[in-house]
This record gives structure tokens, C-alpha cells and sequence, in this order.
């Protein structure tokens, strides 16, 4: 399954939202060329190495791409990068400081004259767009402060104390939109042959996410409360713990499911008709009593007691896996979902990306060492061996 495969990614990118995007279309069979610094590289190789050795970040996100070192801020090296692009790229990605890209050359507007056709992808913090640029244009921005500019936080966590996400999830939703809006480039270029430039803004994507909490709290309401683990508009639905002192998440949707939980999974059937949890909104404002009802009942039940009356009575549950749980999910080994993908480090697991096509994997080529790919994508720009030495005596890849 290569829909891609024949396609030139160029990509300038660091962290994390550009490379996710970018895996993702390496996944599709595009080549991705993955422009570094020299001897230090995405400084996401730096983040840990927890993976034999890696940056876990780096794993997840570089698979199949190519590595090519350039020092872009060295005249020779700014001009191979540009026929590069000029000579091979489809797709130009890009998520460096706020108007890097327009001082190396790189932008939409310098390449669009002698590239129509070329689709330039933007990620940047808020925005850049220079007719309506906005006062946080220029600002730089990690996950975090997107997650905290975005309300996020402020419904994360528990009502004592606000919380981010577990994972970077401003980036993956701007590598996710990226993914997407050069997906649709892609179509429309068959359509009318020209590229075009995708301006992607992190806090524009967490903002999309965050539409449940912007409409709760519509034209001043209050928002939805923080809630640990558990839903803060919906209950019961969270985590309730067993008498073997195990945890079960569940949830409920609906009225049916309320009175099939009542009658056989509490073994209280009067309980449904209780007016203080008549409804959602009523079983959310009185969770408190409702939630001792619960507990009392699961106390004297193990984990596997009140999973299985769950079961009986079709009501939604889970485990509260941790990621030694996760690595061996029975779900995930029943459908195959593990590869694995060559690595610097030797061998490494790897998931098949969601969505899966009965006439093959996606690529799943090795995460490269830094400049890895160097010699050779020179070379192929015409680059002879003896000014590939000169470049590299003088750090310019």
C-alpha cells in the first residue's frame, strides 16, 4: 500500500508536529528527506535514550525517512538545499522559528515562480500569515504553552490542581492537520496541477479539539469542571476501584445502559428509579453520592468479578493499562498489529499505523542515523566526491 510512493517530501523539522506529519507520509511510500543540522542533527535525538539507546521521541516519529545533514546558514549548503527542493521535492515541510524559512529562500512565495506546483506546509506555533499575522505571530511555542494557550489545561486535571496531557498532544494534532491538508493538496494538485502553501497553527488545531469545552461554556457558562480521570460532564464514566484493590473504567452513555448497570451490575434495580439520578445531568450533579453508592457496591467484588457483570449487562469498561500493559495488549497481538523496523540501535517494535489494506503493510523502512543519506543525495544532485569532502572538512553537512 504505497499511494504516495513516487512523491519527494523535503522537510526542515524538529520535535515533534512536522516529523509526525512527515513519518506519516513515509508510511504512504513518499520519500522524505529529512534536512539536519550537522553533528547535532532534530535536537529530538537528544531528548532520552531510552529506546537501546535512542531518543524514544525520535523513534516513534523518523521511520523511513532519509537523513541529510546541511549547515543551511552556509552559503553552499543554503544553495543545494534549494536544488534540492527545486529538483525533487513535491512537498516542501517546514516548522522552524517564526520566518526562518522566508530568510533561507524557502518559502512559498520565493519557490511558487519557478515551482507552480509545489505544495509548501507551514507549522508553526500560531500562525504565520503575513496579511493577517496576528500579535502572536512571531512568539515561539512548545506543546506545553499551546496546551495551556488553548484552554486545555484549565479542564485537565483534577479540581485541585490544572494538568497537561501525558503526551504531546498540541504537536500530534498540528502533525495530524499537516498530514491531512497536504493529503488534499496532493488531490487538488491532480485537479488543476498547481501546489499551494498550507498554513498549519498548533493552537488553531488544539483550539478545533478543544470545540466540546468552547460550546459548554458558550456566551459566558461555566466551564466543564475539571475531573481527574473521570468524564466531567457525563457519569457514571471514569475510574471506580474493586474490593482486590484493582481499578475498572466504565462507562455509561445512555438511560438503557443506567437501568441494565443498576439492576445487574450494583444488583440495585430501585436504584433507577432513584429521581436524584434520573438522567444524566441529575446523576452528573449528585456524583458524589452517587459515585459512594458505587464504590461500596464494587468493595466487596474483584476486578474480574465486576468486568464480568459489566460484560453481562453490555456496559462499557476497561483496564487501566500501564505501558508494560499496552506492549502486550492481547487486542493489539491478535490482530498483528506489531512489525519491526531496522534502527541504528538494532532491530526495534514497531505499530502498524491505523487503517490497515488487505493488499499490504505501509513502508516501514529504518529510523536513520544522523546524515545517514548524506553522500548519497548529494550525489545524485550532481555533487562530486571530492566537493562532498570540502563540504564536510568544513561542517557544512
Amino acid at each position: 500500500m504505497q499511494p504516495l510512493k513516487g512523491l519527494t517530501v523535503v522537510t526542515l523539522e524538529h520535535a515533534i508536529a512536522a516529523p509526525f506529519a512527515t513519518r506519516q507520509l513515509a508510511d504512504l511510500g513518499a520519500r522524505v528527506i529529512k534536512i539536519e543540522r550537522p553533528g547535532v542533527g532534530d535536537f529530538a535525538r537528544g531528548y532520552d535514550q531510552r529506546v537501546r539507546g535512542l531518543a524514544s521521541h525520535f523513534v516513534w516519529t523518523n521511520r523511513s525517512k532519509e537523513s541529510l545533514t546541511l549547515d543551511v546558514k552556509q552559503p553552499r549548503a543554503a544553495e543545494l538545499l534549494l536544488r534540492l527542493i527545486t529538483a525533487k521535492a513535491d512537498v516542501v515541510v517546514q516548522n522552524l522559528a517564526p520566518g526562518a524559512a522566508a530568510r533561507l529562500g524557502i518559502s512559498h512565495d520565493a519557490l511558487k515562480t519557478g515551482r507552480p506546483d509545489l505544495i509548501v506546509c507551514d507549522i508553526s506555533g500560531y500562525g504565520d500569515d503575513a496579511q493577517s499575522p496576528g500579535p502572536y505571530r512571531d512568539k515561539k511555542a512548545y506543546d506545553l504553552l499551546i496546551q495551556s494557550e488553548s484552554g486545555f489545561v484549565s479542564v485537565t486535571g483534577t479540581p485541585d490542581e490544572p494538568s497537561k496531557a501525558g503526551i504531546s498532544i498540541a504537536d500530534i494534532a498540528a502533525g495530524m492537520y499537516a498530514y491531512s491538508s497536504i493529503l488534499a493538496a496532493l488531490l487538488q494538485r491532480q485537479r488543476d496541477g498547481l501546489g499551494r502553501r498550507i498554513d498549519i497553527s498548533m493552537l488553531e488545531a488544539m483550539t478545533e479539539w478543544m470545540g466540546f469545552p468552547l460550546y459548554y461554556a458558550i456566551d459566558g457558562a461555566a466551564p466543564p469542571p475539571r475531573a481527574g480521570a473521570a468524564h466531567a460532564t457525563i457519569y457514571p464514566y471514569g475510574p471506580f476501584p474493586t474490593g482486590d484493590g484493582q481499578t475498572v473504567m466504565l462507562g455509561l452513555q445512555n438511560e438503557r445502559e443506567w437501568l441494565q448497570f443498576c439492576d445487574r451490575v450494583l444488583g440495585q434495580p430501585a436504584l433507577a428509579k432513584d429521581a436524584r439520578y434520573a438522567g444524566n445531568a441529575q446523576r452528573t450533579a449528585n456524583r458524589a453520592a452517587l459515585r459512594e453508592l458505587i464504590v461500596q457496591a464494587f468493595a466487596g467484588l474483584t476486578l474480574a468479578q465486576v468486568t464480568e457483570r459489566l460484560e453481562q449487562a453490555q456496559i462499557a469498561s476497561a483496564r487501566v493499562n500501564d505501558m508494560a500493559g499496552l506492549w502486550s495488549h492481547p487486542q493489539l497481538a491478535a490482530r498483528s498489529r506489531w512489525r519491526e523496523v531496522a534502527s541504528p540501535a538494532g532491530p526495534l517494535p514497531a505499530l502498524l499505523p491505523p487503517g490497515s489494506w488487505a493488499d499490504g503493510d505501509p513502508v516501514l523502512n529504518p529510523i536513520p542515523a544522523l546524515g545517514q543519506h548524506t553522500n548519497a543525495i548529494l550525489a545524485e544532485l550532481g555533487v562530486d566526491a571530492a566537493e562532498i569532502a570540502a563540504l564536510r572538512a568544513a561542517e557544512a553537512i
